[in-house]
Parts: structure tokens; sequence; C-alpha cells
């Protein structure tokens, strides 16, 4: 709940008069969140200085609202009809009684505003709010759970009397609809699926999903389900259900094969209808180990130099999707120890990491990359994760922390990794500071991974010419060579450049591998900025010269990488094109 320090403190009076919280503890609780800046309603919950039920009670007496005790109550089973249970337990909110046209509620935070509204658009009735516990709420959900059954049958009974009802109560209620989002999404996780796109067309709702980086037609449903389908994934995410005008977005999380699946909700009005597109965020299917992820030899050298600096910046680049926020995750899990204070600044948090203290950004709070991070300078960090530079401001303050001894990661949209320079000064940021600041920065795609059912075959000419126009440097000339280039590599067994085709491999198509490719493999590029490249940087050198001094001193581009990452049978020559034809 949202309350002014003024309010709260009004509170914490009441309950201190009321001999409901120790004066001496409040007190001291005070001085520790004047320097945490916590809510000190909060901080009294959880030390168990003042219960749930007495701070509850005590802020509707503050607020002047009623205040009632669910764990007194036993319900009407027809009442539990009037708001659909995943909504009250998502919502912590359960209906009492109909009164004069108007639906009353008790909830955890009545001056939720939204949370309000949508109740009201969903029930389509006014809504009048009491406050009540937490342990309330749980007793009134458990009747909820109790009575499933009795509920489903008078559900049923309701329905047949309102056949011609459509109302958004009715399609929440609907349980085709629930079954078929439930499948929709059980598809998706087995699939590996990072994106739903749900698209009405004229006549049919498509469903698309973007399996490995590409999209897929996986299912064509009737256009009368359409209106149900997307108000039910509404409803889910918290959205307004009657605004089909603008775009909304929103977020919640499932459950699908026991993994807790978090899901963003992004909807747009298109021609035929209100198109969705769900991203599906599987902590339990994403590797949080860069040697896993695909880097190797000089480029992971480059990279574990960096982060074990004490301070400096290690920037990633790539276009969107290409897996550069998971790349810092796997930095960061590299580093983090008791030992060292590590603060993210997200936009969204994506994953969860335990011993990181992780910040989601909100705009509409004022809470941007650019406030945030000077917040989190003063909160004694060692290791500070900005989720993305997006402007000359948080720019400017990344370096500045990695000048003050900070070690900095963050991302930049850029095409390659000698990119990230240029892209720095155009945000004006000095060269100098530039140059003594950045430790390592990193280029990165993705490409599909070969199925392991595959078959083999010898590289065509204009296929050989390109590979040896490409990686011919970097291959073994004589057998001898084989051993110790192939480990310094560390891409296993690499063939002779003077070979006249190549051996490369392709996947066999099946439902479970579509194309042949299943998973994904990171092609990447390192520059460690030395003092050559630092000359450069200063000098305000293009990319291209930067990368070429780099090539010299022993980087591999990421066209290379996806080359020799071809030829060792991680993914096809094909693969590497689609995503690397612009570099060179």
């Amino acid at each position: 709940m949202l309350l002014s320090k003024e309010m709260q403190d009004k509170i914490v009076s009441l309950l201190v008069e009321n001999g409901l919280a120790d004066a001496g503890l409040v007190k001291k609780t005070y001085n520790e969140v004047a320097k945490s800046g916590q809510p000190i309603l909060a901080v009294l919950r959880s030390k168990g200085i003042a219960t749930d039920d007495c701070v509850q009670h005590a802020t509707a007496i503050v607020l002047n609202v009623p205040y009632i005790d669910l764990r007194k109550i036993k319900f009407n089973k027809e009442k539990l009809l009037i708001i659909p249970q995943d909504v009250a337990k998502r919502s912590r909110v359960v209906p009492l009684d109909e009164q004069n046209g108007q639906l009353f509620v008790a909830m955890l935070d009545n001056t939720n505003i939204q949370q309000i509204d949508y109740l009201s658009t969903l029930v389509k009735k006014p809504i009048r709010s009491m406050l009540t516990s937490e342990a309330g709420v749980e007793n009134a959900l458990a009747q909820y759970m109790a009575d499933l059954k009795d509920v489903n049958k008078i559900a049923q009974q309701e329905e047949s009397q309102k056949s011609g009802d459509s109302d958004a109560q009715t399609i929440t209620q609907d349980s085709p609809i629930s079954k078929a989002l439930s499948t929709i999404l059980e598809n998706a996780v087995k699939s590996k699926a990072s994106d739903i796109h749900i698209e009405p067309l004229e006549h049919s709702l498509v469903i698309r999903m973007r399996i490995d980086g590409v999209l897929r037609q996986t299912m064509e449903l009737p256009k009368k389900i359409e209106a149900s389908l997307v108000s039910r994934i509404k409803i889910m995410a918290k959205l307004k259900i009657d605004e089909h005008r603008i775009p909304q977005d929103g977020q919640f999380a499932v459950v699908v094969n026991g993994n807790t699946i978090d899901l963003r909700i992004a909807t747009s009005p298109v021609v035929w209808g209100e198109q969705v597109v769900i991203r599906l965020l599987d902590k339990s299917g994403t590797s949080m180990d860069v040697e896993k992820m695909g880097m190797t030899g000089r480029a992971l050298e480059d990279v574990i130099e960096g982060i074990s600096r004490p301070n400096g910046m290690i920037l990633t680049s790539g276009p969107t999707g290409s897996g550069k926020s998971t790349t810092l995750y796997a930095l960061i899990k590299r580093i983090k120890s008791e030992s060292i204070n590590i603060v993210t600044l997200e936009d969204p948090v994506e994953y969860k990491m335990d011993g990181v203290n992780q910040i989601q950004i909100n705009n509409d709070a004022g809470l941007t990359f650019a406030s945030g991070l000077r917040s989190i300078l003063r909160q004694d960090p060692d290791v500070v994760m900005v989720g993305e530079i997006r402007d000359g401001e948080t720019a400017n303050l990344a370096v500045q922390a990695a000048l003050t001894g900070h070690l900095v990661f963050s991302t930049l949209h850029t095409n390659s990794a000698a990119g990230i320079m240029p892209r720095l000064l155009d945000m004006g940021i000095e060269p100098f500071l530039i140059a003594s600041t950045l430790n390592t920065v990193i280029g990165q795609r993705l490409v599909r991974r070969v199925a392991e059912r595959r078959e083999t075959y010898q590289s065509t000419d204009m296929e050989t010419k390109m590979i040896k126009e490409v990686v011919g440097g970097l291959l073994p000339k004589t057998a001898a060579e084989v051993p110790e280039i192939s480990e310094k590599r560390g891409y296993g067994t690499l063939p002779l450049t003077t070979s006249k085709s190549f051996t490369l491999v392709k996947g066999v198509a099946t439902d479970e591998a579509p194309g042949g490719y299943k998973g994904r493999a990171g092609l990447y590029e390192t520059i460690a900025v030395d003092e050559d490249i630092q000359k450069l940087i200063v000098a305000r050198a293009t990319s291209g010269d930067i990368m070429k001094i780099a090539k010299m001193k022993g980087a591999v581009t990421m066209r290379q990488d996806g080359v020799l990452k071809a030829l060792t049978g991680i993914t096809t020559l094909e693969e590497v094109n689609r995503v690397a034809s612009d570099l060179a």
C-alpha cells in the first residue's frame, strides 16, 4: 500500500498509543529505516514488532475506512461467483455482498485505484472497499478451494440460464477458453518458445511462436473465440478489458509442468481486432554459464580478464533478442560472492538471482536508469549492472561509476563490439574517459544449434571458398598444428585450411526439432581495451579501424566465430549467414 510518510507516522503513533507496538523497538526501527529508506510499516511487520492485523486495522482507522476480519466469516458459496477465483487470489480481493447495485469487497490495499477500477469493469458494478488482513484473505481463499466443486456446479447452472450473455464475467468463467490458453502456453513451454503471437485475421485467429529466434505458425483457431481469449489474457495480466483503442502492457506468472514461467503481455489494436504478444521468461531452461552459451577461446579469455578487474566497464552489444542480458547474468553469476555487493537496474527484471540486489525500473514513478544509477551509487555497491545505456546521461553516470572504483556491466544497441566506442562518443562521452574506463566490449548474435539427429555432407565449391575467405587464416595449415590450434581456438578439432572441401552438418527435421534445429548458441566477438585500442579511441577512430587492430591482435569476429562453429558441428553455414550476413 502506497502511503505518505506522514500517514505512516500517524499509523505508527496509533499502534504505540494503544500498546500494539513497543515504543522502544519502534524508535530503534525508525533509526534503521532512516538509512535504508524502507517503509516503516513494512519493517515493523517483517520484524514482528506489530502484527499484520494490527497494522491493517490501524491503517483503516487513520484512512477512515471500514475494517473487516475475514477470519470469522463463513461465505455464501454463490457469492464466490462474483469474482473469479484466480482474480481473487492474484489481486488479494474477496467479494462480500451486493447492495443497492454496488459490490462490497475486502482487500489489502484500497488505495489502489487502478485495481478498484479494474474490478468495477470486471463485475460491471461500482466497488465499495473495506480493509482486511493477509490472514483474513487466506481464510477466504481457503474457502474458495474447499467449495470449488460446488462453485463449478453453480457456474454451469448460471451459464445455462445466460446462454446469450457474452460479457467479460462469463468469459473469465469459460472453461474451454481457460483450457485453450493453458494448451497454448504448455505447447510454447514444451517447444522452448520465447514469444507467442496471437494474431487476428479477417476470418480466423492465428497463433505463431518464436522458437529458437524464428517465428512459426503453430495453430489456427476460429475467429469467434478471439474476444474471449484476449479478454482472458487481459484479466490475468490486470489490463483493462474494455480498452481496445490503445496498446497495453502487463504481466503475470503461470506454473507449467512444475516450473514457474513469467509472462510479459503486450496488446495492440490491429485491423482485424487486437493482437497479443506474450514473452515467456523460463529461468529453468536458460543456461547461466558463458561457456555453455558458446563463448570460447580468445573471447572467453578477454571476458574473464575484464571481469576480474576491480573496476571499469564491460559492455555487450547486439540487436534485440541477441542474448545480451543473459550474458550479463552469466557474468554476474560468475563473480557473485558474499564479499561483494552487486546491485542491478533492469527493465524488466527477467531472472531473479539470490545474493543480487535487483531493482525494477519504473518510469511512471520517476525511477529511470539515470535516476536509479545515481541512487545505487550511494548504496556502497562493488558491482553495478545497468540493463541498458539508452542516453548520454546514463552513459555519463556509468562512466563516472567506473572511474570511482566500481565494476560496471551494461548493454548497448550496436551492430558489433567495435561499434560500442563510437556509439559512446556519439552520446557525448569524452574519448579519454572511454579509453580509461572500458575493460572489455562484447558483440553477440544468436544462431540455432543443429539437433542431435543430424547428417553430414561435403561443402560445395561456393561454401568452401567462403569458408577459406572468412576463417582460412585461423585454421591449422598442417596436421601437426591441428591439436595446438584447435585447443587454442577452443572449438574442438578443426580441419586444415588446405582442404579441398569441408565436412558440414545439417539436422534432421522432427516435431521436437523444427527445421533440424534445437536450442541456440551465441556468436561472440570481444575486444580487450589495451593501450593500442585506447589510442584509437582517443583519436576517435572508426569502428572498422578498431576492429582491424583487434583482429591483428588475435580477436575473432562474430562471423568467423559462426563459421568455426559450423565447421565443428554446432550450427550451419545457413544460420551463420542468416544472422551475420551484415558483418565482416
